[in-house]
């Protein structure tokens, strides 16, 4: 199936499925305000050629990068990132668009929230930290953006784990209703703006009232913010255009670097796909693991997660 005739099959699927709004956003606060989740964390802000990046870093041994998946930001790995810390040299940034991250002005092809543009941001944030070569981890749509950097940079990428995804490009070429019922804001977000953005601040303004912890007040921050709200939207637009265009490109292509995929056995990733065997079709060097955690391993299930990366680093 090419790529009109997936979207075309999508759309017509999507107006047979449940809407079931799911999580989106993010926003800005002075660089460091969430250093009370990094404990020895540094915060800083690095210019890339295309955006300001947000992150906080620590440690002092070998490179790792971490990247979070939507809506979250980097606070997504205050669980695993202080240990990996102790041997590591770590960096958290936010993804552009995200946190506390610029958010580029928008384009029509929607260019600028790429994952190939938010790869290059990556590898100019490593750099400015002295690393020309580095193993990537990312959750979610930092999943994403790693897959396209080890893509794009295969010198520099040394070891790639993605966290509870398959390629985009397979999703949007093997869409089902089971796919859509179960990642409908993959098709309700790349709706034109304002729709999807005016949606999700409605949907977080009234969660942000029932935030009871440090946690859920901090993303609470992130998600109604209207930058960061549209950000995000950018990203998922991003993917179901610009974003295929390049996978198209690049499809015979495979990771030569290890890659390990890790992904929630309570969550529908892995009930509705054989995660590792498409893994498998993608890269030279593959191996993983479903793990007793939803969506978001590295906050449901940390030590597991660790564990995992422990040993594949």
């Amino acid at each position: 199936m090419n790529r009109r005739e997936a979207l075309k099959r999508a759309a017509a699927l999507a107006a047979a499925a449940l809407a079931r709004p799911t999580g989106a956003g993010a926003q800005g606060a002075p660089s460091g305000g969430t250093l009370r989740f990094f404990p020895g964390f540094t915060s800083a802000r690095v210019k890339t050629s295309g955006a300001e990046i947000n992150l906080v870093h620590a440690g002092s041994g070998p490179p790792v990068l971490l990247l979070h998946g939507a809506p979250q930001t980097h606070i997504s790995w205050r669980l695993v990132a202080p240990e990996l810390a102790k041997s590591h040299t770590v960096i958290v940034p936010d993804l552009r668009g995200y946190g506390d991250s610029s958010k580029p002005s928008d384009t029509t092809d929607h260019g600028n929230y790429s994952k190939r543009a938010m790869a290059l941001d990556q590898v100019e944030v490593m750099k400015h930290f002295g690393f020309d070569r580095f193993p990537v981890v990312g959750h979610d749509r930092g999943g994403r953006v790693g897959h396209r950097l080890a893509l794009d940079h295969p010198d520099k990428v040394t070891k790639l784990a993605v966290l509870d995804i398959v390629p985009t490009y397979y999703l949007y070429t093997h869409v089902t209703l089971e796919f859509i019922q179960a990642y409908f804001h993959w098709f309700n977000y790349v709706r034109a703006a304002p729709g999807p953005e005016e949606q999700l601040k409605a949907q977080y303004e009234a969660q942000r009232a029932k935030a009871s912890t440090e946690v859920q007040q901090e993303y609470m921050r992130v998600y109604t913010d209207p930058a960061n709200v549209h950000g995000m939207c950018e990203d998922y637009r991003a993917s179901a255009s610009i974003d295929l265009k390049h996978d198209e490109e690049s499809w015979s292509r495979k990771v030569q670097c290890p890659l390990l995929t890790l992904w929630g056995l309570k969550g529908p990733m892995g009930r509705l796909y054989d995660v590792l065997a498409i893994w498998k079709e993608r890269g030279v060097n593959v191996t993983g693991k479903g793990l007793p955690a939803g969506h978001n391993l590295q906050e449901d299930a940390p030590a597991d997660v660790l564990a995992e990366l422990r040993a594949f680093l």
